[in-house]
């Protein structure tokens, strides 16, 4: 999953995009709203995590910018506005979800994964593939009854295949899930967490089409 962060507060913002690259997920982050809206003219984003008080502009204004246009990126409200005419202003402009500051970094995590798996069409978080059985909300995997256990970058990739059963995701798509403008990417990433998805859940579990891609396996 790719996150795009609105967050002026620097100190805020570093912990939440700590958090999010910590549970294997890449994160772009932006104090401003244009510099939001050219993020999201070069890339393609999962979610947002947006901050209604911007030095710029209202994050409000914003979001309705994007649902006027259609664009329908999740969006989770990071606010210190605490009224619920508040609340309800932001859930009637588009927002998917609303927590006000502080916040449990943990509690975060856990709305990014529940807004995610709404958006996927699947909102129970226990998937069964095969002889896998999938906690998507407590990133956990069992193999034929026994634990599973995956790096976050592991996690973050199978993951995307299960967000997309059946779709084929080429290799660039697959890497701005799992890493941010500034990252340095080596050459053969994907091929490796590949390779390490196959040996710890079936060498079925992903599918290469070569020249194009990775898709899901069958179960």
């Amino acid at each position: 999953m790719r996150v795009l962060l609105i967050e002026d507060d620097t100190t805020l913002g570093a912990a939440v995009r700590d958090q999010i690259a910590a549970d294997g997920q890449s994160v772009d982050w932006v104090t401003r709203l244009d510099a939001a809206a050219d993020a999201m003219s070069a890339t393609s984003y999962d979610l947002l995590l947006l901050d209604l008080m911007l030095p710029d502009g209202r994050g409000i204004g914003f979001l309705k910018g994007l649902r006027t246009r259609g664009d329908v990126t999740p969006v989770i409200i990071l606010t210190a506005l605490d009224q619920i005419s508040d609340r309800i202003e932001g859930l009637n402009a588009g927002a998917d979800d609303y927590l006000v500051k502080p916040f449990d970094l943990s509690e975060l995590s856990a709305r990014i994964g529940s807004v995610a798996r709404r958006y996927s069409g699947n909102p129970n978080p226990i998937v069964t593939h095969g002889p896998l059985d999938i906690d998507l909300a407590a990133r956990s995997v069992h193999r034929d009854g026994r634990h599973v256990p995956l790096t976050a970058r592991e996690w973050a990739l199978f993951e995307a295949f299960l967000a997309r059963p059946g779709q084929l995701l080429s290799k660039a798509q697959l890497e701005e899930k799992l890493y941010a403008f500034d990252a340095e990417v080596e050459s053969n990433t994907i091929e490796v967490h590949v390779s390490r998805l196959r040996k710890k859940l079936g060498s079925a579990i992903i599918e290469t089409e070569r020249g194009m891609g990775y898709r899901l396996g069958k179960p």
